[in-house]
């Protein structure tokens, strides 16, 4: 990859707080500048058709009346877009909830918005990462075993076990 050296004006205050920011972060202006425009060509993608992990956190109230049930049924409702949940009691009265997904990103944004938008959600924020072509590096599909889990065939298949002799 070949980088490209261009200018750059901004206010002498701005880059004051910046070249802080690149000292506190140990490392270059090029190298933030490089973070901020991936971030934002990432959120920017977000509302478009593109595919895209998810993870949404909610705090709810679990006393609310039927909200569990809510929450399960919409994830129920997402299917095989929800990869994993973890559910944590925060205390005597509140839930935290962390629901990872992947599908496309406009859908996954619209599914927690509609989450938030529940009675008896507290809190709820999602961060997505787009997948696109071209911006940062993409997974792409491998065959080998993490500790605690496998990604399976090229085509997403679980594979059998081997046996080790």
């Amino acid at each position: 990859m070949a980088l490209i050296r261009f200018g750059v004006a901004m206010e002498s205050s701005l880059l004051a707080q910046f070249d802080e920011l690149v000292r506190e972060r140990g490392s270059t202006r090029s190298e933030a500048l490089r973070d901020l425009a991936r971030a934002d060509i990432i959120r920017s993608l977000a509302t478009r058709r593109v595919d895209a992990f998810a993870s949404a956190t909610i705090v709810y109230n679990h006393h609310v009346r039927e909200l569990s049930e809510r929450i399960t049924e919409m994830q129920h409702e997402l299917g095989d877009q929800v990869r994993s949940t973890m559910h944590v009691h925060l205390d005597a009265e509140r839930c935290l909830e962390v629901i990872v997904m992947r599908g496309r990103a406009d859908r996954l944004q619209k599914a927690a918005e509609t989450l938030f938008a529940t009675r008896g959600i507290l809190h709820g924020s999602i961060e997505i990462v787009a997948e696109p072509s071209g911006v940062g590096p993409k997974a792409a599909p491998h065959d080998h075993e993490h500790a605690g889990h496998d990604h399976g065939d090229s085509k997403g298949r679980k594979r059998r076990p081997t046996r080790r002799r």
